[in-house]
């Protein structure tokens, strides 16, 4: 968060004349630097429970939120967006990190044995909905001029543009959009299959035999299509724990993801006539993690795999496209928002199509700022490794023992009653305490997990 560049001398001046800016400070950098935390109203309220009978003993512990410096409880938004909160997707950023790595390396509870299984990483574009500005390469990999004539400098806002607005599908692009997370459902599927007629095995014997794992991300092309980068991994039946059979090598699961991925396919709605099948894109990158040719010759290596995947959790259609990170309320919000025309008429056409009774579950008014996108942009398969949940309990728990430490409290062999009460009070911060958390390190256990 950036320190504002005149501070609020009043509303200093009054904290420090109260005496609470030193406890305001302490409170703040509990947020691990969110500049736009939940306010809350309200109480908590610990007691002791005797074990054998049940009693309900004294309070150990009273939190009345008018008592703290804030006047309120202050809670860290964890938006993953670092257009929306840079401090919260940062964390979000280091908890996909360590969320790849281990399933690729071990740790977090996932066995180590992993880092010898097959493992590749795939590249899974969108379809072309009509020629847009771009900066092709030739066989030597120097840059061309694209079809309009000019040679775009890698920034130039005019990237993922269509050549001709009136003629490019725009219909087709927010529905492919739309309709990208079933089509991966349904290649998971599919990619299943292919292995398993590799190995010879029919899709029932394959589970008992191998299983497959995955990680993947979605990334905004700049002209506003959905693609998705993987992380997948070939285990024994159980998962990460036990090794795979000896035919499952990184070139079958690499020849088995070409496969399903040229013939998958569905069906979309049929408007106006117009029957919609979506499949993904020609181009299709799959990489064996292992060797140096990443990233313009960069070692694949898990941990560069791991913070290429990171590096898109944290953004969305706005960063890549110029769009919103925030849905519409009304159509009419577009006139008075800096976006870019090509983002605007994306998001009138899913607006547009929003309308059409049969489109209804595609909730495409919601996601309009989303240009139809609607799946998470992070998932993963249960077994691949452990869970962002996982994680920042585990990063609760800590700054809980932490701080019960430093009171001096120890109640391993308690059981406690926890009743609370909060209401939702606003979000943001004061003049004041926004000065405050740009100036303030975060507390430890607040901001993540470092990665290398």
């Amino acid at each position: 968060m950036t320190r504002p560049a005149t501070p609020p001398v009043a509303e200093l001046g009054q904290l420090a004349s109260l005496g609470t800016l030193p406890a305001l400070a302490r409170q703040l950098s509990g947020l691990g630097g969110c500049a736009r935390p939940v306010r809350l109203d309200g109480y908590r309220t610990e007691h002791r429970v005797d074990l054998a009978t049940g009693e309900v003993g004294p309070v150990l512990h009273h939190l009345d939120s008018t008592t703290l410096p804030a006047g309120r409880l202050l809670v860290a938004c964890k938006n993953r967006r670092a257009t929306r909160c840079t401090a919260c997707a940062e964390t979000y950023r280091r908890d996909t990190y360590h969320l790849i790595t281990a399933g690729l390396r071990g740790g977090k509870g996932t066995s180590e044995h992993v880092a010898t299984h097959p493992r590749v990483f795939a590249t899974f574009t969108a379809p072309g909905f009509g020629p847009v500005h771009n900066r092709p390469t030739d066989s030597r990999g120097e840059v061309r001029p694209c079809r309009c004539g000019l040679l775009h400098h890698q920034e130039d806002d005019v990237l993922g543009t269509p050549l001709d607005p009136d003629t490019y599908d725009y219909e087709a692009a927010v529905l492919w959009n739309a309709h990208a997370g079933a089509l991966w459902r349904r290649f998971s599927i599919y990619l299943r299959r292919e292995v398993a007629k590799r190995a010879g095995l029919t899709q029932r014997a394959f589970r008992d035999h191998a299983r497959l794992s995955f990680a993947k991300v979605a990334e905004y092309q700049k002209r506003g299509a959905v693609h998705f980068h993987a992380v997948m991994r070939l285990d024994g039946p159980d998962g990460g724990s036990t090794a795979p059979p000896a035919w499952a090598t990184p070139e079958l699961l690499a020849d088995a993801i070409r496969a399903a991925s040229a013939v998958v396919s569905v069906d979309g709605p049929v408007i106006d006539g117009r029957a919609y099948s979506f499949a993904f894109g020609r181009q299709l990158d799959v990489r064996t993690i292992r060797g140096a040719d990443f990233d313009g010759g960069a070692e694949l290596t898990e941990r560069a795999v791991a913070a290429y995947i990171a590096k898109y959790a944290t953004k969305g259609a706005e960063t890549a496209t110029g769009t919103l990170d925030r849905p519409l309320r009304l159509l009419a919000e577009l006139g008075h928002l800096r976006i870019s025309d090509h983002a605007r008429r994306m998001i009138r056409t899913a607006w547009t199509l929003g309308a059409r009774p049969e489109l209804e579950e595609l909730r495409l008014r919601v996601w309009a700022h989303m240009l139809g996108f609607r799946g998470h942009f992070s998932t993963k398969s249960r077994r691949y490794s452990t869970t962002l949940g996982a994680l920042r309990d585990a990063r609760a728990e800590w700054r809980r023992t932490e701080a019960q430490t430093a009171l001096g409290i120890d109640r391993h062999d308690e059981t406690t009653l926890v009743l609370s009460h909060w209401v939702f009070a606003g979000t943001g911060l004061t003049p004041g305490e926004a000065w405050l958390v740009a100036s303030l390190a975060p507390a430890l256990g607040t901001e993540g997990e470092p990665t290398p």
